[in-house]
């Protein structure tokens, strides 16, 4: 672990020497990378020289205990070693979680998609749930929503919605949040009471620019054809409705919520880049998977993550055994709690895997 971190200190020295010349400086592209590099690495390399500086002290601290026969003398350098090898250890434990692969779509904006699966308008309304308490949420975070398109059930209920969420760490905090989501509550229309279960899928996906993943134009099949449904009398009088077929993967979107083809082809093509993206990016890590099985979940839409149980009152993600007794809350965008257990549990068993 220190020789990486030394290479480390090294690379941030370099760096910086590098960001100082006249040269890189006309370079933006260099610059830029540079930049992002040196960002990347200062928390840790300011740690670790931290780390180095309480080594030092507890080396004279040693000499002084070593050479001191002043009894006052010895009893302030003990203390002063017990509270530097407390700190050494924190430090280490610090380094250690610094020096975790950290995950490239973290800093990335993402699109989610949310649709109602088992349980009929139950299930709908459920989603309609779902995707008020990720608005919420992100607006206790200052981040920005944009529905890029839904289909409605006219009783407050989704058969699907899909939004893009745009800010600081979207994806390094919504990557959880991606499977089953099963709700335990009494419908409206249930005349004797009954507790029924529905549930609604949640896909969280990292928003990817075209420099990211290759995409031939030649594998995208588009088709243009007229929009119906409700939208108003421009939407069956133009052809601007567009169907993206990405033939390698079988991938569809469709896209009509815009009056302008242009616009649905924009929309459509941004969803279809981040649904590609991750069909590569289940594909290698289920190669992982299948040598060691994360705990924290694939990620598969089929994957039953959490329960919200209306009756109790209370909300059970089952990948880390965490119930917490504040339905209201969570579903009112309170989410913090169990995102950070998460990521919590996500660093400790890759700490174990380190």
């Amino acid at each position: 672990m220190f020789d990486q971190l030394e290479n480390l200190e090294i690379r941030y020295d370099e760096i910086n020497a590098m960001l100082s010349d006249p040269e890189i400086t006309k370079d933006s592209k260099k610059l830029t990378e540079l930049s992002k590099e040196e960002g990347d690495l200062r928390e840790t390399v300011q740690v670790y020289r931290e780390y180095k500086k309480i080594l030092a002290d507890l080396e004279g601290t040693e000499e002084v205990l070593a050479d001191s026969s002043d009894a006052e003398l010895t009893e302030l350098a003990e203390l002063e070693k017990e509270e530097l090898l407390e700190s050494k250890e924190n430090s280490e434990e610090e380094l250690r979680i610094l020096l975790i692969p950290k995950d490239e779509n973290d800093g990335k904006n993402i699109i989610m998609e949310i649709r109602g699966a088992a349980g009929g308008d139950e299930a709908q309304l459920f989603a309609g749930d779902l995707f008020h308490m990720y608005q919420k949420y992100a607006d206790k975070q200052g981040w920005q929503t944009e529905v890029l398109e839904s289909h409605s059930t006219g009783i407050g209920g989704y058969k699907e919605i899909i939004l893009s969420i745009s800010g600081k760490e979207v994806y390094g905090k919504l990557k959880y949040e991606s499977g089953a989501h099963r709700v335990q509550r009494v419908p409206e229309t249930e005349s004797q009471g009954r507790v029924h279960t529905s549930t609604s899928t949640v896909l969280v996906m990292p928003e990817v620019e075209d420099v990211e993943i290759d995409i031939n134009q030649s594998d995208i099949r588009v088709d243009i054809y007229r929009a119906s449904g409700a939208g108003g009398q421009h939407v069956n009088m133009t052809d601007s409705a567009v169907r993206l077929t990405h033939e390698p993967t079988g991938i569809v979107v469709a896209m009509q919520d815009e009056r302008s083809q242009l616009k649905n082809r924009e929309k459509a093509m941004k969803i279809l880049r981040s649904r590609v993206f991750e069909f590569y990016e289940q594909q290698a890590q289920a190669e992982v998977d299948a040598e060691r099985k994360s705990t924290i979940g694939t990620g598969d839409r089929s994957e039953r993550i959490r329960t919200y149980n209306f009756p109790q009152g209370r909300v059970t993600d089952h990948r880390i055994n965490l119930t917490v007794h504040k339905l209201e809350q969570v579903l009112n965008g309170e989410l913090d709690e169990i995102i950070e257990s998460l990521r919590l549990q996500d660093q400790a068993q890759k700490l174990e895997q380190l």
